[in-house]
């Protein structure tokens, strides 16, 4: 019941909102330094995350939230999980509102983001902290705690780049942990509602207010249920995307400094913009991506359970 109800749900308010955005014109903006491929998707209806983010924590509110008030670790889960989704909200309508209006593309920077992103991490780390230690010193796994959801936030924003990938990589991460966390099962229903619309060729894109808020509940759902070490094992697509930006941005700016002339580790980053420069298809490299995603996520599985029995 619960998987239907988030599922038509979430492509109800999706379908919805795309109508809406379309009408007043909140297009995403693509960026030039992308892949010229990518052009053609300048306009495309964006904060689609709005809708499915929605969609996720009211059916959680409704039908496990309430009815266990106590489930202090889901609580903070979602709590944070929203907290994300705020900060990347906000960032989609200053991105909005400027090409409406016409003006320079806004949005957070990211110093303004970070700040944010601490203070919601580090709540959720005080809470969960003392029922899910890592190091087993308190002071310790509360630092760490907040740095995971801040990575894997970051990691997963970076991933929304191809039509269908990072809610694609996301579901498939939830798939573990559907049968212990309601919110895992939740957040797949949603996802498959969403990517009705979000199937190559995409007729809306998430935004960061989606991206944000699938961060938040990757490490929710991952840190409180015991998962934590599994997160760079399941999610290697999203470190390589996060990775693949830190690796090139400083190199860039080194050689520049030095020789001048600014050199790159990879054609375009983040990552999958490397192999469509490679040649390969936006197809291609999501489902190629997807797959890695399932194996690595079979792999976290049988690595954290110790697989069939």
């Amino acid at each position: 019941m619960i998987v239907v109800v988030a599922a038509l749900l979430s492509w109800f308010l999706v379908g919805a909102f795309m109508s809406v955005a379309k009408r007043r014109g909140w297009g995403q903006t693509v960026r030039r330094e992308g892949p010229t491929t990518h052009l053609v998707k300048d306009g495309t209806p964006t904060m689609g995350g709005v809708p499915f983010s929605a969609a996720i924590f009211i059916v959680w509110v409704a039908f496990i939230g309430l009815t266990n008030a106590s489930d202090s670790k889901g609580w903070a889960a979602v709590g944070m999980a929203f907290g994300m989704y705020l900060i990347g909200l906000a960032d989609d309508v200053l991105i909005v509102r400027s090409r409406v209006m016409g003006t320079p593309r806004g949005g957070l920077k990211a110093r303004e983001k970070f700040p944010l992103q601490l203070l919601v991490a580090g709540v959720f780390a005080w809470i969960v902290a003392p029922q899910v230690p890592v190091f087993g010193v308190l002071w310790l796994d509360i630092v760490f705690l907040t740095l995971v959801p801040i990575a894997a936030t970051n990691a997963i924003n970076f991933t929304d780049g191809l039509d269908g990938l990072c809610a694609g990589v996301v579901a498939i991460l939830m798939i573990p942990l559907a049968a212990s966390s309601p919110l895992a099962l939740i957040t797949i229903a949603a996802l498959c509602g969403y990517l009705w619309f979000n199937a190559p060729k995409a007729q809306i894109f998430m935004g960061d207010a989606g991206s944000h808020a699938l961060g938040g509940i990757v490490a929710g759902v991952y840190i409180t249920q015991g998962w934590t070490w599994m997160i760079p094992v399941a999610a290697i697509i999203p470190v390589m995307e996060v990775l693949s930006v830190f690796i090139q941005v400083p190199y860039f700016q080194y050689t520049k400094r030095v020789y001048g002339e600014g050199k790159r580790v990879f054609l375009k980053t983040p990552i999958h913009h490397h192999f469509e420069e490679l040649g390969w298809q936006e197809t291609k490299v999501a489902v190629r991506f997807l797959a890695i995603t399932g194996v690595a996520t079979a792999l976290a599985w049988v690595l954290q359970t110790g697989g069939p029995r």
